[in-house]
């Protein structure tokens, strides 16, 4: 007799007030943390976190406003916010097509893994201080 392979870990991301969600299946293929200008406008905090997942793998109810921003490569990404409270849940780069980026944050669980990559290090305050991370240089 076999037994069924373990079906994946499915987590939700919603918006403060659970008007917008995200079902996103299995691991995430990237988790990092950015020190961007932009990323700390966003978020009104000091850097943010993402994980990527494989657009096949997210399923999306609710409603979402949308704001474009051009990075500083020119890439286009698209932020995707509840219209209600005004939480940005998830975002889509142009230059990654295929592929989500879902605030960690939004899934509110203090026990969701830690980044492993962080990016523009140099717009890093210098008093957040994240041991074990890989280091991707932008200046």
């Amino acid at each position: 007799m076999t037994s069924d392979p373990k079906p994946a870990k499915t987590r939700r991301a919603t918006c403060a007030c659970g008007a917008l969600a995200l079902d996103c299946e299995g691991e995430p293929v990237r988790l990092s943390m950015c020190h961007c200008l932009a990323c700390r406008q966003r978020t009104g905090s000091i850097f943010g976190v993402q994980a990527r997942y494989a657009r096949d793998k997210v399923e999306i109810t609710g409603m979402a406003h949308e704001h474009l921003r051009v990075g500083d490569s020119g890439g286009r990404l698209t932020f995707h916010f509840c219209p209600t409270c005004g939480a940005t849940v998830y975002w889509e780069n142009d230059a990654i097509p295929g592929f989500v980026a879902v605030a960690v944050g939004a899934f509110a669980d203090p026990a969701f893994p830690p980044p492993s990559v962080s990016v523009y290090e140099a717009r890093r305050s210098p008093w957040a201080d994240m041991p074990n991370l890989v280091i991707e240089r932008h200046e």
